[in-house]
């Protein structure tokens, strides 16, 4: 099965396979075009986050396999009761696409701010959480989530791909190069700046591992491991609170092994992102690949051989 877009493989899975119900609390940005295909599977409940997942759940226990879409910091907080108790609970295999978390809400305040979402939802037993890195990335992986009999999480991500990403492999990371020097961790939209940070850093001499993580629940332990045990620094790049994330998991992963590393995170810490162009709030917290770069090399105690500038990069960065 080839799609394009996020509609497209959902309507072509939902017509192949009955069992599925596409749901949404009037958020049709990813599936406008599916209620004429789909009729009576496709369900908006309004803008009742907490009814939309019990119903979902109600479904799933009936046995479809709804797929459910609402704004990420909705879905996750003011519905988070009904996750955990009604889906996470029961493992029904419910699949809870985020719309707009971390930075890609980027015009909102903090009410509409997904950045504690992966703390929450990896926080329910059994609930898996997925992160692509980009449009190309999410589809790659969109089947296998949608086919597994879990529940899952979903960050949506349509910005276009830098890159064209391997197939995706459950409990896999996606490691992209290997490096001595430095190993970036990375996932969701934030791997366009990791990726050209590592660029930049190359340029100044170091040896730059980049991993793509893709699924944060469960997580790829074998790969956090071997990227602490080649040495050298790790930065965990990530557009949520640093508390509760990759920074977390990558902390508990090394305390369960007794390792030890060197890191860096490069996350939020403990307040809300200041509202703006999604470029504007790349800089203005610090996001770019020139500020990410400049704050490895920092931490490196090393100077910079570019003559880059914060910013640079965000100013040519994707705009939604």
């Amino acid at each position: 099965m080839t799609a394009e877009s996020y509609e497209e493989l959902l309507r072509q899975t939902a017509l192949n396979d009955e069992r599925y119900v596409v749901m949404t609390a009037e958020n049709r940005a990813l599936i406008r075009n599916l209620p004429a295909v789909l009729g009576p599977r496709f369900v908006d409940t309004g803008i009742t986050e907490q009814c939309l997942v019990g119903a979902a759940a109600g479904l799933a226990l009936r046995g479809r396999i709804p797929v459910v879409h609402a704004l990420a910091a909705f879905l996750t907080m003011r519905a988070f009761e009904f996750v955990r108790t009604d889906v996470g609970i029961s493992g029904l295999p419910v699949k809870l696409t985020g719309f707009v978390p971390g930075f890609l809400s980027d015009g909102n305040g903090p009410t509409h701010q997904a950045i504690e979402d992966v703390s929450l939802m990896r926080g329910i037993p059994g609930m898996q959480v997925y992160c692509p890195a980009d449009n190309d990335d999410m589809l790659k992986m969109l089947p296998y989530i949608w086919s597994n009999s879990s529940p899952a999480y979903i960050r949506a991500n349509t910005r276009p791909a830098l890159i064209q990403h391997t197939p995706f492999e459950p409990g896999k990371a996606e490691v992209i190069t290997e490096g001595e020097d430095v190993t970036l961790l990375v996932y969701g939209m934030l791997f366009e700046q990791a990726y050209e940070a590592k660029s930049l850093l190359e340029q100044n001499g170091l040896r730059v591992g980049l991993v793509n993580m893709r699924c944060l629940a469960p997580i790829d332990e074998s790969c956090l491991i071997q990227a602490v045990q080649k040495g050298g620094l790790i930065v965990t790049i990530e557009d949520h609170f640093v508390t509760g994330g990759l920074y977390s998991i990558l902390a508990e992963t090394l305390l369960i092994h007794q390792l030890t590393a060197q890191v860096l995170p490069i996350a939020l810490h403990h307040r809300w992102f200041k509202p703006g162009l999604l470029s504007e709030v790349l800089t203005f917290e610090g996001f770019t690949a020139s500020q990410i770069a400049a704050k490895i090399l920092s931490a490196l105690g090393r100077q910079s051989n570019n003559d880059f500038k914060p910013g640079m990069i965000a100013e040519n960065a994707f705009d939604e």
